[in-house]
């Protein structure tokens, strides 16, 4: 049987003549950072204190004794190499590297001595190949699409600088004789009730062993079988039926059934070789098809059309070895809690670890995988083309387990930038990338995974007959409106899918006091603005604010409404989207996390803490939703939309309040209404209950089984609003001494009302988010890691919508 044995204890990191404890798995600047010798990189300005750590070279090295075996070969393998390297044992070369993304594989049989690993410059790496396949456009000033690495640890419009080196993932000795499993690719289909598993198995043999004839048997529960390998064959196919297999579902729609598979490679001696996953039986489809408005976009699982609930996720850390299997459960379990189900791995960030979507197959999040190709023109040519092609074989083969990954992606954003951003007249002749996408990338993939979709790219209209970003077909980004437009802009499109769209605001309000701890902060203090990566970022803010308040003189003001634009502004698109099921599929929010604290898109900041954004996605997420969109005819007639994504028909009493600026209702109606399972209602609202077009004084609350719906015929700083009044109580909770209850109780209208409770407290987090309350309401928000709060403290963290 294999034996092995995990090296991750004994590295030692060399710099500048001393020798460091270094982590495996880990990164250069981590080590650095534990020995003390570089400051934390996420605080204050120290990024580009920093920056020497990314030119440099180092060596990692490790004593391997010699060991003498009973097995005919001993190999190294690295799960992750970062990124460039040469390794030797004992003097004796094993090999090099030169891509992140790959796993892999050296014969070290006989050898012993030191391990050393030399890590040169991903900067000196990419420059090198920059020099053999000629300048290729980019949408950023750094060299990633030279070297096949994180392309955001050299940057982006959301992160920081810096990239590292080191051995990011496990490694292990590996002793085995005779044969070994290289690689097996389960293919899952489900027919009727049956589910199948067809086991495409490829070995490896010792110089001894390929004479021998091999079982391979798989098994599952107690459904097995078991195949024989002749001499010299190096493949093999198995075949698994389960009968009355329990479907994997996505979440909201069914349970996450999940079934041990078990390999075992064996000759007439013993077992050889073992292989273990967890998988799930379900059909996806991803259906194209042309309809009177164009080609659509939409997933279907297990026969069901769905309506995609979506978010974008980056790299969880910039220094990605600190993102842990608890840590990523963390995160996903609230994309989970805020209704979201599916997870869209970008491309210019890692294959996530094993954890990942480990999580996502029990949570039963979607995963949308992008291949590893962002906002840049990338060389077709010799060494990289066959790093890429290594890549993605290695890649899908170790994710196609996974029944939470539901769609391959070929790129983000490069068929787009072709078209539009210049590259197409600068590139002439030279490749960028598309041979990739529209070639390769596909027949991997039908190769190895031929029971999932693929698509060229996002945004991607299908082909080169319409633009790649054409809201009519295929998959939509759409950023005009966070770079030019009002939030409202986002309703006078409807795309097929709406794969990325966002508005920014800063992190919360005790992430930026840990991160500047002796600043003085303003919008444009220095540390604010170090921390905004994102061009003309506070601009762009500002006139998100400007708009609909005013800009304040008061920093904690600006950001509290620069967090409630941010909010309504998702709000007001994924509203618009849903009220059109099922013309658009789909929306994927940019984006869920960030890696490290810093002004952005995410609903989760860089320190984990939820922003006003993570609960506006909970509400607009949820099954069902109750909405009011403005009108377009020449009376602008608002409408009522009610979605309902569950699997039932909803039956409720929707009612209906014309509110006048002091928070009374002056007019009241109640409709009963049936919305039937996944689809949409829209009617608009009666006459008497629209509010006046462009009135100061009224507005429409629409309310159904706990859910509401508000609709202000003008900006906030338009409205008549008056001074906000309201009591507040703070109540222990029974049962709960790190709990509180802050009890609200409206005497005017009180609208985005809204309890930051990390100024209570750094862990504290509340229940809720923006609430908007009319004059006599009460809202209760629990508040845990907030004990020993009094009123007082409490009003101080309590914020809402005041008169311009």
């Amino acid at each position: 049987m294999k034996d092995v044995t995990h090296l991750d204890q004994g590295w030692t990191l060399h710099h500048a003549g001393n020798r460091l404890p270094a982590a495996v798995p880990g990164c250069v600047h981590t080590d650095l950072l534990e020995a003390g010798l570089i400051p934390d990189p996420f605080l204050e300005a120290n990024e580009t204190a920093v920056a020497w750590v990314g030119r440099q070279d180092w060596t990692y090295t490790l004593d391997l004794p010699d060991s003498s075996s009973r097995h005919e070969r001993t190999d190294l393998v690295f799960d992750g190499l970062d990124t460039a390297a040469t390794l030797t044992l004992g003097g004796t070369e094993l090999g090099s590297t030169r891509n992140m993304h790959r796993s892999y594989r050296f014969d070290a049989t006989g050898l012993s001595g030191e391990l050393a690993v030399h890590f040169t410059s991903a900067y000196r790496e990419a420059e090198r190949v920059r020099a053999l396949v000629g300048d290729r456009p980019n949408v950023y000033p750094e060299p990633f699409q030279y070297i096949r690495k994180m392309a955001s640890s050299f940057g982006w419009d959301w992160g920081p600088t810096l990239p590292t080196a080191g051995i990011w993932r496990p490694a292990r000795i590996e002793r085995w004789s005779t044969a070994r499993l290289a690689g097996v690719r389960p293919r899952t289909t489900v027919d009727g009730t049956t589910g199948t598993v067809e086991l495409h198995l490829d070995l490896e043999r010792t110089a001894t062993g390929a004479d021998r004839e091999l079982t391979a048997t798989a098994a599952i529960g107690d459904h097995t079988a078991t195949v024989t390998v002749p001499a010299g064959q190096d493949t093999a196919v198995l075949v698994l039926h389960v009968a009355d297999a329990a479907l994997w579902w996505p979440r909201g729609h069914g349970v996450q059934a999940l079934y041990d598979l078990d390999v075992e490679l064996a000759d007439e001696q013993g077992p050889l070789d073992t292989w273990h996953r967890r998988i799930g039986f379900r059909t996806v489809e991803l259906d194209t098809s042309a309809d009177e408005h164009g080609s659509g976009f939409t997933l279907v699982v297990n026969g069901v059309r769905l309506f995609v609930r979506g978010a974008n996720w980056i790299p969880d850390d910039t220094l990605i070895t600190r993102v842990t299997p608890a840590r990523y459960r963390e995160r996903l379990a609230r994309a989970a809690e805020a209704n979201i189900d599916l997870i869209r791995v970008w491309g210019g960030g890692i294959y996530e670890q094993d954890a990942f979507y480990d999580a996502c197959d029990e949570l039963g999040l979607m995963v949308w995988q992008d291949f590893l190709f962002a906002c840049s023109a990338y060389p077709e040519e010799q060494p990289l083309r066959g790093e890429i092609e290594a890549e993605a074989r290695d890649n899908v083969v170790r994710l196609m387990p996974h029944p939470s990954l539901v769609l391959w992606n070929g790129n983000n954003e490069n068929l787009w930038g072709f078209r539009d951003w210049g590259w197409e007249e600068e590139l002439a002749t030279d490749s960028w990338g598309e041979g990739y996408y529209l070639g390769l990338l596909p027949r991997i993939v039908a190769e190895l995974d031929p029971t999932r979709p693929y698509t060229a790219g996002s945004p991607w209209s299908g082909s080169w007959d319409h633009h790649p970003n054409d809201v009519d077909h295929g998959t939509h980004h759409s950023w005009e409106v966070w770079n030019r437009q009002d939030y409202a802009e986002y309703r006078a499109t409807v795309p097929r899918f709406v794969a990325e769209f966002g508005w920014q605001a800063p992190p919360a309000h005790a992430t930026l006091r840990r991160t500047l701890p002796d600043e003085t902060l303003a919008p444009d203090s220095p540390g604010m603005l170090h921390h905004q990566k994102a061009e003309n970022g506070n601009a762009k803010l500002d006139r998100g604010v400007e708009h609909h308040f005013g800009l304040p003189a008061d920093f904690d003001r600006w950001h509290y409404l620069t967090q409630v634009v941010q909010a309504r502004a998702v709000a007001t698109g994924i509203e618009h989207w849903r009220s059109h099921w099922p013309r658009c599929a789909g929306t994927v929010v940019w984006q869920l996390n960030d890696c490290w604290p810093v002004s952005s898109w995410a609903a989760i900041d860089g320190d984990g803490r939820l922003k006003p954004l993570w609960y506006e996605l909970r509400r607009v997420y949820a099954d069902r939703l109750v909405t009011v969109q403005p009108g377009d005819g020449s009376d602008a007639t608002p409408t009522l939309a009610l979605a309902n994504q569950a699997a039932r028909p909803w039956n409720t009493v929707v009612t209906l309040r014309k509110v006048a600026a002091d928070g009374t209702a002056t007019t009241t109606t109640e409709i009963p209404l049936t919305v039937e399972a996944r689809s949409v209602l829209r009617l608009p609202v009666p006459k008497a209950l629209a509010p006046a077009v462009g009135s100061t004084k009224e507005f429409l609350a629409a309310d159904a089984d706990g859910l509401r719906a508000v609709y202000f015929p003008v900006t906030d700083k338009e409205f008549d609003y008056e001074q906000p009044t309201f009591d507040l109580t703070v109540e222990p909770v029974t049962g709960d001494d790190t709990a509180i209850d802050i009890v609200v109780t409206a005497r005017t209208l009180v609208r985005d009302l809204l309890v930051q409770a990390d100024r209570l407290a750094a862990d504290a987090v509340a229940d809720s988010g923006l609430l908007t309350l009319l004059a006599g309401e009460q809202a209760r928000i629990r508040v845990t890691g907030a004990a020993g709060t009094d009123a007082d403290a409490a009003r101080t963290a309590v914020y809402c919508v005041e008169p311009a």
